[in-house]
């Protein structure tokens, strides 16, 4: 098992910038992805952003399109915890924000965090 916890939400102002945080433990080991997703009132989960953890270069990531430019996702895996840097934060960023983990045994997201709110008020 691998428990997933999200921190750093919180509000801010249109432009402002944010870094979440996730702090996996458990079974970390078996992990080969890493991502963030959110969900807005009233509307399904959406993907983020998305680091891969072993290839052969190191790391590799992808974003939506939609943060692209303004979003950044990275590790600490001396620390075991995953990043989400925001800046140029707009209204529509407005969310809780998830954290997920894929084992290398599985093809989809298979472990999640509670979630942690931001809002970004205009």
């Amino acid at each position: 098992q691998v428990q997933l916890v999200e921190s750093g939400g919180g509000v801010v102002q249109a432009g402002d910038s944010l870094r979440l945080s996730c702090v996996a433990s458990g079974r970390t080991f078996s992990i080969d992805r890493m991502g963030w997703f959110r969900q807005a009132p009233g509307q399904e989960r959406e993907f983020v952003a998305a680091i891969s953890l072993i290839t052969w270069s190191g790391t590799s990531t992808n974003y939506a399109d939609s943060v692209k430019g303004r979003f950044t996702i990275s590790r600490d895996h001396a620390k075991n915890t995953l990043y989400l840097q925001m800046n140029s934060l707009k209204p529509e960023d407005t969310a809780v924000y998830y954290c997920a983990a894929k084992s290398s045994a599985v093809t989809d997201y298979n472990y999640w965090g509670q979630g942690t709110q931001v809002t970004v008020s205009s």
